[in-house]
């Protein structure tokens, strides 16, 4: 049940949209019954329903199955606040420039956290004349290497996916670069600060 919408999220949906059971069942073609027994927790709304339901609750099928309502609150949309999100199964990397609700291969996806690079990711980043050159002393084996380098500024990120048996190394242009990120595919995403 916490892996489906429950009753609980539909009623609050529904309130917070100021309908009563009986105008929502009109709008998505079922009794106002029906909705009643989704919102008592006495059944469950059609899995063919479920689109119908989240459109007539001004929502995804995401968040109507997460019970979370999502709304991006990065109003100035600076891509400094930019999250990543990498799936565990595929290794696809997701990029937003706000808040968002991801998901891959069946996953919802929670946004990397950034930590300070450490020893063992320690980020060099050597300034050339309009470009940061940046590399870590990482293995780059299968099990264990740097997924991708990204570099954030207001207006854009710059992102260089990199594999196994390669170097752990990309070029940025300099121009407003604010932070660079490192992914390590087994402890995380770390950051580092441009040189001046």
């Amino acid at each position: 049940m916490d892996r489906y919408v429950t009753g609980a999220v539909i009623r609050k949906l529904r309130e917070d949209k100021r309908l009563t059971q009986e105008a929502l069942a009109e709008r998505i073609h079922v009794t106002g019954k029906a909705v009643s027994k989704w919102e008592t927790g006495q059944g469950f709304p059609d899995i063919s329903l479920l689109e119908p339901l989240a459109k007539a609750l001004g929502i995804s099928v995401i968040e109507l199955l997460s019970g979370e309502e999502i709304r991006n609150r990065n109003r100035v949309s600076k891509m400094t606040r930019a999250r990543f999100y990498v799936c565990p199964v595929c290794g696809n990397v997701i990029q937003t420039a706000g808040e968002a609700l991801v998901s891959c291969c069946g996953i919802t996806l929670v946004p990397a956290e950034a930590e300070a690079a450490d020893a063992e990711h320690c980020i060099e980043v050597r300034r050339t004349d309009d470009e940061y050159d940046v590399r870590l002393d990482h293995p780059m084996t299968k099990e264990h290497h740097i997924s991708f380098l990204a570099a954030v500024s207001d207006d854009r990120v710059q992102f260089v996916k990199l594999y196994p048996e390669g170097g752990a190394e990309a070029r940025f242009m300099i121009r407003g670069v604010a932070k660079i990120y490192a992914y390590c595919n087994r402890h995380g995403l770390f950051e580092a600060k441009p040189v001046r």
